[in-house]
């Protein structure tokens, strides 16, 4: 799960997390009987009507682009709220008439960007984004988007001209925000921690910029060791009342890292569609000795060997922390950790791979991450223990 998804719709009127439990692509059961799936939307739930209504709208008039970009923008937030993938093949879907177009309408290509930065296409995602501002230059949601997937690869200087852009299109806090994100990963973790501790404060925030705000600092000072300020920005998060999963990862993480793995279980035991919290859920019950772990790895392993054969990548992080973590393999996890590295290089794909390549004694394998440490000053405190072990370890 990465922050990317989290900012996407910061501004506007939809987000994205990196959710994946599943396959989007159709299956046709044999049996008429066969029960498929549990379906977190009853019918008589608000948001299964809205989105009953807008397709059967689009049904009647499928060339209605207001109607396909507000769908496809609802199953986007939903696939956030719920980690169901299925809500974004669905997004897809609604925007199949102009899809395949090189350059549809920019809201049709602000949602193509997003669905493929579930992917993991992140050029493909850029190039859509830099149509859109072409046509759209003062568009503050794809200038965000932008810095976060640039973020993401580590383009640090990149990043900060595209925050830098909304300061006259969009909210000081959000810019603000943005900044800090960046800010916090390289070497200024102090002056982002107060900035977003003041943008918190401000009454004004959205429920979904409040999760934004308070997430990104509660990683800001975990990373930092400031364990208290941490917990109470996850809380803070957690007041909004807005189902968010990668704030359900990121306090997992903060959670295990404390082994504090009875709350794990308690926070995730239900969450079980996306491949990372199910993990997260899965390393807890490992160090509680618990009994559904077994059925917990058998379905992971699944559903990672599934995603190989339709050729999915998108959860490498998942898969690489599942092979050390749970199954024990630093060889084949350390492979995947360094698939990993070459897309995105957030501080948690810098842990996992220094992590993995010290439980396999390969300080070549570490160097990028030491290198990439070094070069943006990053302050992680997790990150600076796992470098100690390198210098106080023969390898």
């Amino acid at each position: 799960m990465n922050r990317f998804f989290t900012v996407v719709g910061v501004i506007g009127w939809f987000v994205l997390s990196d959710v994946g439990a599943s396959s989007s692509e159709p299956y046709l059961p044999t049996d008429d009987a066969q029960v498929l799936e549990r379906l977190s939307l009853r019918r008589a739930d608000p948001i299964a009507r809205e989105l009953e209504a807008l397709r059967a709208d689009l049904r009647r008039n499928p060339r209605n682009l207001e109607t396909a970009v507000k769908l496809a923008a609802r199953y986007i937030e939903q696939g956030r709220s719920e980690g169901d993938p299925r809500f974004l093949g669905q997004a897809q879907a609604a925007l199949s008439l102009w899809w395949s177009e090189p350059t549809p309408p920019p809201a049709v290509l602000l949602l193509r960007a997003t669905i493929r930065q579930n992917a993991h296409e992140f050029d493909l995602a850029l190039a859509d984004l830099d149509k859109a501002l072409a046509v759209q230059p003062t568009n503050a949601q794809a200038w965000l988007t932008k810095a976060s997937i640039f973020q993401v690869q580590a383009h640090y200087d990149d990043a900060r001209r595209a925050c830098l852009r909304l300061a006259r299109l969009a909210a000081s806090h959000v810019l603000l925000g943005c900044l800090s994100d960046i800010a916090g990963v390289t070497g200024q973790s102090a002056k982002s921690r107060a900035a977003l501790q003041a943008v918190l404060s401000a009454p004004s925030l959205s429920g979904r910029e409040r999760i934004w705000i308070a997430t990104i600092l509660a990683e800001t000072a975990a990373r930092a060791g400031a364990i208290r300020d941490a917990e109470q920005a996850f809380v803070e998060a957690f007041k909004v009342g807005i189902k968010d999963q990668y704030l359900l990862g990121a306090y997992a993480d903060f959670l295990l890292d404390r082994r504090r793995y009875q709350d794990v279980v308690s926070l995730l035991r239900s969450e079980t569609r996306a491949d990372g919290l199910l993990l997260r859920l899965a390393m807890a019950e490992q160090a509680l000795n618990l009994p559904a772990l077994r059925n917990h790895t058998t379905e992971l392993a699944a559903r990672f060997a599934a995603a190989r054969e339709r050729g999915t990548t998108v959860h490498v992080r998942e898969e690489a922390r599942f092979a050390l973590a749970v199954l024990g393999d630093s060889k084949r996890a350390l492979s995947l950790a360094r698939e990993n590295w070459n897309v995105q290089r957030e501080p948690a794909d810098a842990r996992l791979l220094l992590e993995c390549a010290l439980t396999a004694r390969n300080r070549a394998a570490a160097q990028p991450v030491l290198d990439w440490m070094t070069h943006n000053r990053v302050e992680d405190v997790h990150l600076q223990r796992l470098a100690r072990q390198f210098q106080e370890v023969a390898l």
